[in-house]
């Protein structure tokens, strides 16, 4: 699960964005006594993520408000189900109620996105994994919901992995020196992951001792053609026009790992509703 002073600042943050000064349409509207309940309902099927988030959200703004969860993180919710009850003051309520569901929203739909692109490679080695495409601000939660999906985060930033890119090979002045350079960089229990576009330079990622390689942009006969020249000597990404249309194909070629930028850079987010009772 996330640690909870990430989720907290992160919340912090998006409520005092919304909210400002202060709600200044609930306090004209309500006397600030009213209490009531109310719940939080899928309005088409998903697979939930961010139930945790979702609370904290409404106790940042009034810590007295209880909170009741139907469902649990990688619960499939069939449309009209019931993800949460909240219930207490409804100035809190109404208050935390946008910035709270933005973030469950949002997530579902990461983890509901996931799973079809899993549920499609069933069968297979290849994995499922997520990209840096994610809103800024909200990668750990972005992350997490893919996990939810059950699909596998790359790299949380450019801290803790190597991608040697296109942009790299080009400014360092090719594959060998780009792989010579980091290696001798780093230390060597960190693996080195490179980018190719073809079979020429597929050849000398493999040559050059690269440890992972990711075959961008490909084909589907350049990546059959790619894991028959690898031979399982290399572990093989691909990235780059994946859609739930193709990924079963790529998958069956063999290889290991598919990386799908959409799971966080344009996903849609899941119909929830919030309802005063």
């Amino acid at each position: 699960m996330l640690q909870w002073y990430i989720i907290r600042n992160l919340i912090k943050s998006a409520i005092e964005e919304d909210v400002g000064a202060g709600d200044v349409t609930t306090a004209a509207a309500l006397t600030g006594e009213e209490t009531g309940s109310a719940r939080a309902l899928a309005k088409a099927d998903l697979v939930a993520a961010g139930i945790d988030v979702f609370r904290e959200a409404f106790l940042y703004v009034d810590s007295r408000i209880r909170f009741e969860g139907r469902k649990r993180d990688g619960d499939f919710v069939a449309k009209g189900e019931c993800l949460a009850e909240i219930s207490g003051n409804l100035n809190g309520i109404l208050t935390a109620e946008r910035v709270a569901l933005n973030l469950l929203q949002r997530m579902c739909g990461i983890s509901t996105l996931t799973r079809r692109y899993v549920d499609e490679i069933k069968g297979t080695k290849a994995r499922i994994l997520d990209t840096r495409k994610t809103a800024p601000g909200l990668r750990l939660f972005d992350k997490y919901a893919v996990r939810v999906g059950g699909g596998h985060n790359h790299r949380l930033g450019l801290y803790d992995g190597v991608l040697i890119k296109d942009n790299h090979i080009a400014a360092a002045g090719g594959i060998s020196k780009a792989l010579a350079r980091v290696r001798a960089h780093l230390p060597h229990i960190l693996k080195i992951e490179i980018e190719v576009k073809n079979q020429k330079e597929l050849r000398e990622a493999i040559d050059s001792g690269a440890d992972v390689i990711m075959l961008d942009n490909m084909s589907l006969a350049d990546i059959k053609e790619a894991v028959a020249v690898t031979g399982g000597r290399v572990p093989l990404e691909v990235s780059g026009n994946v859609t739930l249309v193709n990924v079963k194909a790529i998958a069956e070629t063999g290889v290991d790992f598919i990386s799908v930028g959409a799971l966080t850079h344009s996903v849609a987010a899941s119909d929830i509703s919030l309802k005063i009772e």
